[in-house]
């Protein structure tokens, strides 16, 4: 007789909101000679949305390294964590919960190597943070902007 595995699968209740899905990105910033303060923000044509740079866990790696991972991926920059900004909690596309750490970041190098768009990100745009706050499309990312500009 052969077990059937599928029934001892819990099933989801009503009102269960499931497994969280697991994220990290970054606030990337970078100082100029003059002083000045940019930091880096990302296009995505899927949503065509501006954003912060961030990302999905793989399998066995720290928030950490998913943020530094995710970073690099989407904007080239290998980037040091400074220090971790809050987290964002909310619900995906798909309906399920997500929930996002997020690190105050800084280039490994102090340089900005050049962009090469990919099938999830096709810009990335430096600016101050008057200028992140007009352009980015979530509100939440503009209050990591905000929180990374008091830690200055």
């Amino acid at each position: 007789m052969a077990l059937k595995l599928w029934r001892l699968r819990p099933r989801a209740r009503p009102g269960d909101p499931g497994p969280v899905v697991r994220a990290a990105g970054g606030v990337v910033r970078r100082r100029s000679k003059n002083g000045r303060t940019d930091y880096a923000l990302v296009h995505r044509p899927r949503y065509d949305d501006w954003s912060l740079p961030k990302g999905k866990l793989d399998p066995g790696e720290t928030d950490e390294e998913a943020a530094q991972r995710e970073v690099e991926e989407e904007t080239g920059v290998r980037a040091n964590l400074v220090t971790e900004l809050s987290s964002t909690r909310y619900p995906d596309r798909k309906g399920r919960m997500k929930q996002v750490r997020y690190w105050l970041m800084e280039p490994a190098d102090g340089k900005s190597p050049k962009f090469r768009p990919n099938n999830e990100i096709d810009q990335v745009r430096w600016c101050s943070a008057a200028d992140a706050g007009k352009l980015l499309d979530h509100e939440h990312d503009r209050k990591l902007i905000g929180e990374a500009e008091a830690l200055s």
